[in-house]
């Protein structure tokens, strides 16, 4: 499974909306590299703003 996702593919696995991930990533430094996020770094800077992921990111 992939773990660099684009934000429309990061989104649809998290069940949130590709603009907050996108914002999400811009306000906290979440790196956006060749059009592709960290699944994990993502899931974890999610974590530690309080809020879950909808979908398990194993």
């Amino acid at each position: 499974m992939a773990n660099h996702l684009t934000p429309e593919e990061l989104a649809k696995e998290l069940g949130i909306d590709r603009e907050e991930v996108i914002r999400v990533c811009i306000q906290e430094g979440v790196p956006i590299y060749q059009g592709k996020i960290d699944k994990t770094l993502f899931a974890a800077q999610l974590e530690a703003l309080g809020r879950k992921p909808a979908a398990s990111t194993s």
